[in-house]
């Protein structure tokens, strides 16, 4: 009897030590304990940096940990999402995905280090309207003044992006070919990034951009530059004298949009995957993260990782299609 008391006492006593002793564990094994990095691909002030530096902010406040933004551009945006292929799955390292780095140069660049869908999905989450723009002081005062001018005088009007295989680059093939005017339309001019390419206008350096709404809006807005159609099926509220693709008699060009998304490494876990895709619901509640993808130009839709795995899928078949139509491949 004695000896099942001290026993029954021992095992009560033991059993709290180990309570004791792996409770710090548990907190030590909680995520995040450290800083998450958000890898940009591309420069600062483009598509992606904006995204980036709008979504921070509203994840911080999700997860409890600092979220920081690193730019690591290069090769139209290969070497920033190599960096995260071959970070550790721990969650830790994250990608800011765009459809130049993530569907357009794996749909068109052979020996691309990477493929479409060797990232783990988190989720989507803004989409961007595509559209044409000049400087505010431009001849070219409507899209068919633009389209005019280049079907008198081809290869005279340049236009810049930010490097082949982003949609800056693709998107003016794609509307040269549409409007049958051919490949040497108007000359490329290269840049950094979207927000350089902008600039680029703004500096009278090119006659006109093509790209994404989101490096384009603030200036737009401001009346430093002035845009000859969007992409949106209607109007977008903060230009709405700017009229659409189809009422200029193109539907085919809503087919262009931009996004971008949350990517991780390769393998990471289903339970860390989940963890995000739960971080991700909650921000897309944020009014402050809404507002912000509104005043750059975005449409928030953020997706499941399921969801978005389907939407970059079909996102990169439909340009794989359009290079193969157009000729276009990259080396």
């Amino acid at each position: 009897m004695y000896f099942k008391k001290v026993f029954g006492l021992w095992v009560a006593a033991a059993a709290a030590m180990f309570s004791i002793s792996v409770a710090p564990l548990a907190t030590a094994q909680a995520f995040p304990e450290r800083p998450v990095t958000v890898v940009v691909p591309f420069t600062t002030g483009g598509d992606a940096d904006l995204s980036a530096r709008n979504l921070a902010p509203a994840l911080q406040k999700v997860i409890g940990q600092p979220v920081v933004v690193l730019n690591r551009a290069g090769a139209s945006g290969s070497i920033g999402s190599q960096v995260v292929k071959e970070a550790k799955p721990d969650g830790y390292t994250l990608l800011l995905a765009r459809i130049g780095s993530q569907a357009l140069l794996p749909a068109l660049q052979r020996n691309l280090s990477y493929r479409w869908d060797d990232f783990t999905f988190l989720g989507l989450l803004e989409r961007n309207p595509f559209v044409c723009a000049v400087h505010a002081d431009s001849p070219y005062r409507t899209f068919a003044d633009l389209v005019e001018a280049m079907k008198k005088t081809p290869g005279k009007l340049n236009y810049s992006t930010s490097g082949p295989g982003t949609i800056l680059n693709l998107g003016p093939q794609m509307m040269f070919d549409v409007l049958k005017l051919g490949p040497e339309a108007a000359v490329q001019i290269v840049y950094k990034g979207g927000g350089d390419a902008a600039l680029a206008v703004l500096s009278r350096d090119v006659d006109f951009n093509c790209g994404n709404l989101t490096s384009l809006i603030g200036n737009l807005k401001g009346g430093r530059m002035r845009a000859l159609f969007t992409t949106t099926a209607q109007r977008w509220p903060d230009i709405p004298d700017v009229p659409t693709v189809r009422e200029l008699g193109y539907p085919q060009l809503e087919a262009i949009i931009g996004w971008s998304a949350l990517y991780g490494p390769p393998g990471m876990t289903a339970e860390m995957t989940a963890y995000w895709r739960e971080a991700l619901a909650k921000v897309a509640a944020d009014p402050q993260w809404i507002a912000g993808t509104q005043r750059i130009g975005g449409m928030p839709s953020v997706m499941t990782p399921a969801d978005t795995r389907r939407f970059v899928a079909g996102q990169f078949q439909l340009y794989e299609r359009i290079g193969k139509q157009l000729g276009i491949e990259l080396k």
